[in-house]
């Protein structure tokens, strides 16, 4: 029997210094409505896959929430056959602690959407409009856009005459954009928190050029009435000798006034080692970069993104935090800020030139004792196979086999199927052979997964179909319509983000758990 704790023993608990994971096991679509301030959105249907890596260590303090409905109590047992050892569950879940008279906050990566606001405020940030870079470009002022999103964020949508730069890469490319002081800087994101921190660690590094956030980012220029392009090449500067002499000189001033730690290599392996402390090692560059070589164990977590998104990377408060990269740059200006987030972080001497290297993802994990099959030999049976793709709802929309019906894991009880061979699909493969053991559990026969999932079935050439309505938006139990919403043009949306970004600072000063500390 799993025990449960009380809301007054979780606040102390999330107040004692020690380490803790405080996991939500909702799916993500329920999560995204209300949950705990330092809650990590960790779905049961997904939970051999995340935890691993969000958790390494299975000797943290786990507390488990839900809605006060028992699936904690399932996640528990689930997580005791994975050894995780020390498991409890807040009793009554979220409502308990709604009507112990504490916060629920809405929304993804709480902590950090807050601590942009935060930054804002205890650092006046500069800020632009929408109308007044409008202005500056008829004007033909001196200025340059750096989207501090994603790659990919930019391609989908980008302020007319910006240039893709994510978060980290900024003081680390931002020579190479702008190579004369007169020039101003106006770094946008989609909305506000990486257009304040870009541009507060431009101020940050020194550098002598007028640096603003660009006010409420892509969906301000689109409440103010400005159309967006669409389609970008985001392909990123290349940075010559001279810019990344002053990307270093940049980083060095950082390192020195925030005082930004530093760990060797073998220190680094000795950390890693240990069962009584956490450490999350963590490679801050691009994919591209990370792919070709990193540090043995590390993960790719591009810093800009890892700023606004620590949750995604790490869930276990009070453990370290490792950075990675070549030059250090980047590895200085992410850890700076997580730094003022209450995290104990420390940067990797040398980087990947202090030692050897691996490349590729790392592998995901793979349910045991399930049989797999291949695309080319699903392909040549595929009429004799029942189909199940248990992938993200908005990813079965997009494409999926043909004649494949969507299921989601959670609800795997439920599926009526006719007799004969079933295969599972996920997108790649990873999710489907933990859903196909389910099945096997729940008393189907002759079942198997598709081996490398969705992305092996198109790297193989065989054919793909989208359902746009399928799933429902009321079957939906992945996708955060209310975050993503105002991505499209949808003014009611946006403004309601924005507001709520805004509010953020006045609701965790009510809940009393943030743990930041801005340096001057």
């Amino acid at each position: 029997m799993t025990t449960q704790i009380t809301p007054a023993d979780l606040k102390e608990m999330l107040h004692d210094g020690k380490e803790l994971a405080l996991l939500d096991i909702r799916e993500s679509g329920r999560f995204v409505h209300n949950h705990l301030f330092y809650a990590i959105s960790l779905p049961t249907s997904r939970l051999e896959l995340m935890l691993p890596r969000l958790v390494p260590n299975k000797s943290v303090r786990c507390v488990l929430v839900d809605d006060g409905d028992g699936l904690a109590i399932q996640a528990a047992g689930r997580m005791a056959d994975m050894g995780y050892l020390s498991t409890v569950i807040l009793e009554g879940g979220n409502p308990a602690w709604k009507a112990a008279g504490h916060e629920l906050f809405e929304g993804v990566n709480v902590p950090c959407k807050a601590f942009g606001e935060v930054v804002e405020h205890g650092n006046h940030t500069p800020s632009i409009s929408a109308e007044e870079l409008h202005e500056m470009a008829e004007k033909n002022a001196d200025y340059v856009i750096l989207d501090s999103r994603t790659q990919a964020e930019y391609h989908r949508m980008n302020i007319p005459g910006g240039t893709s730069c994510p978060g980290a890469e900024l003081a680390y490319r931002v020579h190479a954009h702008a190579p004369s002081p007169d020039t101003t800087i106006v770094v946008n994101c989609a909305g506000r928190t990486r257009s304040i921190i870009g541009a507060q660690s431009l101020i940050n590094a020194g550098v002598p050029n007028r640096v603003v956030a660009l006010r409420n980012g892509t969906m301000g220029w689109e409440l103010a009435g400005y159309e967006l392009d669409r389609g970008r090449d985001p392909a990123l500067t290349k940075l010559d000798d001279s810019a990344l002499a002053a990307a270093e000189a940049r980083a060095t001033l950082v390192r020195e006034r925030y005082n930004v730690g530093s760990v060797d290599r073998d220190t680094l392996n000795s950390w890693l080692a240990e069962t009584g402390r956490t450490t999350f090692l963590l490679d801050v560059r691009q994919l591209d970069e990370y792919l070709a070589g990193h540090v043995p164990g590390a993960i790719n977590a591009p810093g800009g993104q890892l700023v606004q998104a620590s949750d995604t990377w790490v869930a276990v408060l009070g453990a370290r935090i490792v950075l990675s990269d070549d030059t250090e740059v980047r590895a200085v200006m992410s850890g700076h800020w997580l730094t003022q987030m209450g995290w104990d972080v420390y940067v990797l001497k040398g980087g990947i030139a202090s030692g050897p290297v691996e490349t590729g993802m790392p592998a995901q994990p793979v349910a045991d004792g399930v049989a797999a099959i291949d695309a080319a030999s699903l392909q040549n049976q595929h009429d004799s196979y029942t189909v199940i793709d248990v992938s993200t709802d908005m990813t079965f929309r997009q494409e999926h086999l043909p004649d494949a019906i969507w299921w989601h894991r959670s609800r795997l009880a439920e599926l009526t199927l006719p007799d004969g061979p079933v295969c599972v699909v996920s997108e790649d493969g990873a999710l489907a052979s933990f859903a196909a053991a389910d099945l096997a559990r729940l008393g189907f026969k002759n079942v198997c997964f598709l081996s490398g999932g969705l992305a092996a079935w198109k790297a193989a050439g065989h054919e793909t179909v989208a359902s746009p309505d399928t799933p429902s938006d009321q079957d939906s139990l992945d996708f955060h319509f209310w975050v993503h919403d105002r991505h499209y043009n949808n003014a009611e949306a946006a403004t309601y983000y924005l507001d709520w970004e805004v509010n953020l600072p006045a609701q965790i000063e009510r809940d009393g758990d943030a743990r930041y500390s801005l340096l001057s």
